[in-house]
This record gives C-alpha cells, structure tokens and sequence, in this order.
C-alpha cells in the first residue's frame, strides 16, 4: 500500500542527503531479501483507508483463491503447520505441541476452526469450502484443548499466560497465538464477511459472530507476527512450497498487520516515532549523522545504538530498512509498539557500517525507520503523516601511510653527507624529504612522523629529539633537518632513526616502517691568518696591528696579548715582515 506523503516527507529527503553530506541517496531503497515476503505487486490495489481499504482486501484475498475442503486440511498441515525442528511433526494451536503430522482420524491432533463452525453458515464435512475449509482460518489442534475451548469467544485485552478457559464462556488463546488468532479472525471477517454474514463484535457474540474485537486488536499489537506464522501464510498461498494445496491467496494482516487499526479502529492513530531526544521537523522526522575515518583492516566499524521512541496512546507497526553498507538489528516490517498509557515508550536499534576487509575507499549506508500506520486523519506528523527516521553512515577507508626518501619507489633508509665546514663558519643545516607515497589514490591515509632514536655522534650530527610532523598528505612530503654543528672539530659519523604512523585522527591507525638516516660530516680547524686584531675576521681593522706587528713584536705583543703574532706570517717564512704585505692585502681583499 502506498501511503499518503506530504511536503515535509520531501523535505525529509532533502536533510538526508545534503545535512550531513555523507550518503550519495538513491531513488529507491532497497528491499531486504525475505523468502515470506508476497510478490511485490500482491497489494498494489490496496491504497485507501477504513471501509474502503477493507473492502480492497477482500477483493486482493478473493481474486484467483483456489478454495481448499476441510477435508484437504488433513494432509495440508504437514506442510504449512509443520514443526520447524522436525519435518515429519507438525504444531498444534494454543500450546504448540509439537506431534506426529500423519493423519490418524483426529485422534493425535483434530481440526479446530479458529471461527467456530457452529458460528458461521454451513456445516463440516470433508467436502466443504469456504472459511470452514480455508486453510487460513484452521489450525491443527490437540483434541482435549479444542473440546476445552469449545465455541468460546476470546479475551481479554489484558490477560496474558498459557492458553485457558477464563470464565464467563471466554477463551484465552495463549501468549504464543494470540496475535495469530487475532490476524487469522481478521481474515475471515475481511475474505469472507460479505459472503458468509460473519462479522467480528466486541459484545458477546451471536448469530455468525465472533468477539471480542478489543482484544484481538491489542494482540495485534502485543503478538506481532513471527516466523513460523509468516511462513505458514506463505505456504498456504504458495504453489512452489504446497503444489497440491495450494490457496494463491494470502492473509493480509499477517503481511500487513499495520492495517488493523484503520479498518478496525479509527483514522486518527496518534503514534510518533522519533530518534532521542526528540523530532527534527513538525511532520516527526528525525536524522543522525556518523561518519569515520579508518585504515583497512577486517573489522566492521560505526557500531552504534540509536533509541527510538513513540509517543501517542496508539500502537503501530514500524519498519526498519538498511541500504548500502548499513546494517541494523532489528531489521523488517514487523517491529511494533503495542497501545500504551500515552507515555514515551522507546526501543534500542543497533546499526553499524559492514567494511569488506582490506578494502580502501569510501562506504556508506542508511537505516530507514517508517511508521507503517496508514491513517491520515489524525493530527500531522503522526500516524500515516510521521515522516520517517533516517540514520546516515560514512566511512572513509584509507590505505596505511608509507613514508619513503624516494617519491616514487619505497626507500626506507638513506646516507646523507653533510660534507665539511670550518670551526666558528656557523652550523650547516639541510633539508631531508621524506615522501608519503600513493598506494590507492584518493584514500592513502595521511602520514605522522616522530624522532626515534640516535647512535654516534649525534652531538655533532643533529636532528631534534622533538621531531613531530603530522597529517603529509598521500603524494606530498615533509622536510626533516639534519644539522652539522660548528662547536667541535673532527669527522662524525651517526644514525638516527624515525617512527611513521598512519594518521592518528583515524581510526584503528597504526606504526608503520622505521625509516633510518646515517648522516656524516667534518668540521675543520678555522684559520686565523690575517686576523691580527683577533675579532675573528680579516678586515681593514687589521691593518694597524699588522704594521704595529711588522715595525715591533714587543709591542704588538703588549697591545694584542691574547693574539698569536704568527698571524701575519701570510708566506710562511716564520717571519712577519713587509715580504707578508702581498699576502695580507689578499687576505684583505678576498670575498
């Protein structure tokens, strides 16, 4: 059935795809295998509400039925009714017994019409059809509990236990069964009301009556339908499970119970489901967003737990739908919360976001709540008018980050020669790169880089202890410093090793390969000749004490005490005389 939309539906849409910018939406979702599930186009006709979507039904139920004779249903139930821990018993009606499926003539189990023979037109007999021989509206029974619950009505709303007489000429069917009674009296009222006169009451039943509607419409909703109830109305309709039985129709309620209280109550079902803490919109909508980053790895990540909640005094059925790479527990159409007092009820829904293993690239996924009541005549925003509730999920899955010295093959360590400076020139500084190489373009994770270790002569070879580079992008590089220090002289030798790490904003990130750098460098004695006035460069400031030095070695001695006179001895010959004069104004003159 399609239900009524309104704008803010559209709107809805709208939020989801853009809000958090973390689904690429699709047209259609997609539907969750299910092999119970009647065709897709089964229900197509049933697109009203109240009287009219009854009377939709019954012409959906009626339209190619192959009726069944009471008589059929011994052999039938083998196959529809069967025990699904044992595929030559079959399960009984209000206790489940579990007994042997072979017909014995009724003396292991019998044939209990769920609306009593003697409460509709016609009598039992192997040959007849209609609702005493609708495989739908019969169970297989145990003969003492169907002589117990004889042709009883069935209450009450709020009994609950094992299947009993209650009194007062009223039979309890059993937690287990009560929905299934309940969607089973609903069929035969919907199929076979207008042929047979059978209607259901909440009175004490007469004539072709059955009762009491009150509490079969809270079973409903307390009893939703199961396994084994969703599989016993496929199998009656279906000719691959039951090629000799075969009905080629189906219950609707069992498909579609969420129809119960339009056809059965009212127009105005007053439930709101929402995400904690509260609607997003005035039509009830409501949307959480999660994303993530993460490095391959075999694991599924995004596991959450969101709380739905319904407000209303009404029950509904709601759906829980997971697209893409979503999942959620529970998943269907048969999630329900049951009529309440009008407080905030709320259930915990567990969604999460599968990654195939070792798989780079970007993955996501949406869980879809829908509110499957289809009445529109309550206020707006609840009932058949309650948008929908989305979870969004992203995962960005990145590749783990490979630091090498080449930009394009992996080169983990590497010999770098700072060559030789001399003692008091300043330290010698270069840059050495280190690439982030691209092993899935577009999702390499992001490359941290911290000091490791040094062995040698790293008071001479230097790269800071506190190193710390972060987030070098996939097929960029980032710049360690090595340094050659001016303090010592001599030839030095060391190693240093570095620590690379994926990403640490993503998750499960890890250590990736140790990258080694041996460094060497010399450092040579400074020369001082020229330098007469000892201030550590050769200028025209020289000039005065070189001719003092030249004229008087006493004096220069006297005037420049912490100086070496040997400094002006520029041709070597262990003297200081004018034949240095050439030599001084070259060292003078020298860039």
């Amino acid at each position: 059935m399609t239900k009524k939309r309104n704008a803010a539906v559209i709107r809805r849409v709208n939020l989801v795809c853009s809000a958090a910018a973390l689904i690429a939406c699709s047209s259609t979702l997609s539907a969750q295998v299910d092999p119970w599930a009647p065709p897709a186009t089964y229900y197509n006709a049933a697109t009203g509400t109240g009287a009219t979507l009854k009377s939709q039904l019954y012409n959906i139920m009626k339209t190619g039925h192959i009726q069944r004779t009471y008589g059929d249903f011994r052999f039938s139930a083998a196959i529809h009714d069967r025990d699904p821990s044992n595929a030559s018993r079959i399960l009984c009606v209000y206790n489940r017994l579990s007994v042997p499926s072979t017909w014995d003539s009724g003396a292991t189990w019998n044939r209990e019409h769920i609306w009593p023979q003697s409460r509709q037109p016609g009598s039992a007999s192997n040959s007849s059809t209609g609702n005493i021989g609708d495989p739908h509206a019969l169970r297989p029974s145990d003969p003492s509990t169907n002589s117990s619950r004889s042709n009883d009505p069935y209450g009450f709303a709020t009994t609950t236990g094992n299947a009993r007489s209650l009194g007062g000429s009223t039979f309890f069917p059993g937690d287990t069964d009560k929905g299934d009674i309940a969607r089973q009296l609903f069929y035969s009222d919907t199929r076979w009301g207008p042929d047979l006169g059978i209607s259901l009451t909440n009175s004490a039943p007469s004539g072709n009556q059955m009762a009491y509607l009150s509490a079969l419409i809270a079973w409903n909703y307390l009893d939703p339908p199961n396994e084994f109830e969703r599989r016993r109305n496929h199998t009656i309709y279906s000719s691959n499970y039951n090629p000799s039985y075969y009905t080629n129709n189906r219950n609707a309620f069992i498909d579609h119970p969420e129809y119960v209280w339009s056809i059965y109550v009212d127009q105005q079902n007053d439930s709101q489901l929402f995400f904690a803490p509260g609607p997003d919109d005035p039509a009830g909508g409501s949307l959480r967003g999660y994303s993530v980053v993460t490095i391959v790895g075999p694991t599924t990540v995004l596991s959450q737990t969101v709380e739905l909640n319904k407000t209303g005094f009404d029950g509904t059925y709601y759906s829980v739908t997971a697209t893409g790479n979503a999942t959620a527990s529970p998943t269907g159409r048969f999630n329900v919360f049951p009529m309440s007092s009008g407080a905030t009820e709320s259930r915990n829904i567990s969604v999460g976001l599968t990654l195939p293993a070792n798989q780079p690239g970007s993955y996501q996924g949406l869980v879809t709540i829908d509110n499957l009541d289809v009445t529109v005549g309550g206020p707006f925003g609840h009932g058949g008018t309650d948008d929908d509730d989305v979870v969004s999920m992203l995962a960005q899955v990145l590749d783990h980050a490979n630091g090498s010295f080449d930009a394009g093959a992996d080169v983990n360590s590497i010999d770098v020669d700072l060559g030789s400076i001399d003692a008091g020139d300043g330290d010698l500084t270069i840059d050495i790169p280190v690439h982030n190489l691209v092993d899935a373009p577009g999702f390499t994770a992001k490359l941290d880089i911290e000091f490791g270790s040094g062995l040698g002569d790293t008071d001479a070879l230097l790269i800071d202890s506190m190193l710390a580079l972060s987030n070098i992008s996939a097929g960029s590089s980032g710049n360690v410093q090595a340094t050659l220090s001016d303090a010592a002289t001599g030839s030095f030798d060391a190693t240093y090793t570095l620590r690379t790490f994926d990403q640490r904003t993503a998750e499960n990130w890890q250590e990736g390969a140790v990258l080694t750098i041996h460094l060497t460098g010399a450092v040579n004695t400074a020369s001082t000749v020229g330098d007469m006035n000892c201030d550590g460069v050769v200028n025209f400031g020289d000039i005065g004490p070189f001719s003092l030095a030249m004229a008087d070695a006493t004096a220069y001695g006297s005037a420049y005490p912490a100086c070496d006179i040997n400094r002006g001895d520029l041709n070597g010959d262990t003297l200081v005389d004018g034949r240095d004069l050439a030599g001084f104004v070259g060292e003078l003159l020298q860039p």
